[in-house]
């Protein structure tokens, strides 16, 4: 049986959330990511089997996580340009949906998000290679900046090249990929908490905030829809 030529054509994760029938997906730092409240193990179980079924599923080789309370799906296709999303990503992305709701599992897109460790460093490659070793961590692909635990559980590395030393600043800190729709939820919760705003200067991609003694982390956000008045 000969099978049709998958479609390969980028997505930029913008375009990816304006597309009918991924409503339960948001790209966040990892790729295009949603959450379905399965409620038993033996329901997600049973929802990774049915996506285990889909054809062609393993040639896109998502992550499936399946959790007593819920199953994450992972499409994770990080890349510089378009987080790698293509075609064929959206039609995966929507056949596993289906699945979920001929299953009767919910879909919760507020649940999703990335947490990346980022280091800014003066030596790049000599500072990724003490901590490729004490993590046991792997170089991402296409990439020399960025470390990834191989079994898909650990937050991920991301090293950030620095020109001069900042010693007045925190050098290691946390980034925080939320849903579009969940951003600024989040930032209000964590100055609520005693957080402050350093920087919103990039956004609505990213936000800079403060823990009460100064320890910095930003929230990041990947390709919101374009709003009714930014449409051509």
């Amino acid at each position: 049986m000969t099978y049709p030529e998958r479609k390969t054509e980028h997505v930029r994760p913008q375009q990816f959330h304006e597309t009918v029938g991924v409503e339960d997906w948001r790209v966040v730092g990892e790729g295009a990511c949603a959450y379905f409240r399965a409620g038993s193990f033996a329901a997600g179980a049973e929802f990774l089997q049915a996506i285990s079924e889909i054809p062609g599923v393993g040639d896109d080789h998502p992550d499936v996580d399946v959790r007593r309370e819920g199953v994450t799906v992972r499409l994770i296709t990080v890349t510089d340009d378009y987080y790698g999303l293509t075609e064929r990503h959206v039609e995966l992305a929507r056949k596993i949906s289906a699945v979920a709701r001929a299953l009767g599992i919910p879909a919760d897109p507020s649940a999703v998000q990335t947490v990346q460790v980022t280091i800014d460093a003066l030596a790049g490659p000599d500072v990724v290679a003490f901590w490729r070793a004490l993590l046991g961590y792997q170089d991402r692909a296409n990439s020399g900046e960025d470390l990834m635990d191989p079994r898909r559980r650990g937050a991920p590395f991301y090293f950030q090249q620095m020109d001069a030393p900042r010693p007045q600043r925190n050098r290691v800190h946390v980034d925080v990929w939320v849903p579009y729709d969940q951003a600024e939820i989040r930032i209000a919760a964590a100055l609520a908490a005693g957080g402050r705003l350093v920087s919103d200067a990039d956004a609505p991609s990213n936000w800079v905030l403060a823990d009460p003694e100064g320890n910095e982390a930003c929230v990041g956000v990947a390709g919101p829809p374009r709003t009714a008045t930014d449409r051509p």
